[in-house]
């Protein structure tokens, strides 16, 4: 790995967004291949990120800022990438079902997802089952994430995978699910794919799925 592709990895796990935007701006002017910066660089971190959390090393805010500034080198690349025809991990559509408007974990998990080269398509909170729906129809997603923090909107989760049965899509997608009241149990129980406990587990979980 080249000095400053090193540079920019640990940039990312510092969370300083200006200089991963001057880092990635260095490394394309220096005729590096945005794959090459996107891979090593940015989802490379991103993962160590994610092993750091599951160790105690770094907790939710250190992730948020590392994800943060991850983001902001993904925005210079993304166009690159497009032009290049480089196809993402695949897409996930992501949200917070009816009735909760709650973000936060929700936000960091998609930053995270993104960081691990999937395409997100994020429906923010407030989330029908009817527009997942829609969103899955329009998008064709491999993965459909929920999040939900109260225990009186969990009853969503089930609702709009019922949905997806309805419209005869509920084959074509894996469903998985997150926030703070949701488990495993209920998550089998109602008919997920898999449950991710925090941002760092759902990546493993949808990139596990992924390659099943």
């Amino acid at each position: 790995m080249s000095e400053v592709l090193e540079h920019l990895y640990n940039s990312v796990i510092d969370g300083d967004q200006e200089e991963v935007e001057s880092l990635v701006n260095e490394l394309i002017n220096a005729n590096h291949e945005p794959q090459q910066i996107l891979n090593q660089g940015l989802i490379a971190a991103m993962s160590e990120v994610g092993n750091r959390f599951e160790c105690g090393e770094f907790y939710v805010p250190e992730m948020l800022v590392a994800a943060r500034a991850m983001q902001a080198g993904m925005a210079i690349l993304k166009p690159l990438l497009v032009e290049k025809g480089i196809q993402a991990a695949g897409k996930i559509v992501i949200g917070t079902v009816k009735g909760d408007l709650h973000d936060i974990g929700k936000n960091l998990v998609a930053m995270m997802l993104e960081g691990a080269g999937f395409e997100i398509i994020d429906m923010g909170t407030d989330v029908s089952p009817e527009k997942f729906v829609a969103a899955v129809k329009q998008h064709k997603p491999i993965m459909l994430g929920m999040s939900a923090l109260l225990t009186t909107t969990m009853v969503n989760m089930p609702a709009t995978i019922e949905a997806l049965k309805e419209a005869g899509i509920r084959d074509t997608v894996k469903v998985i699910l997150g926030g703070a009241p949701v488990t495993e149990s209920y998550a089998q129980q109602i008919g997920a794919d898999g449950y991710g406990a925090d941002a760092s587990r759902a990546v493993a979980l949808a990139k596990k799925l992924n390659s099943a």
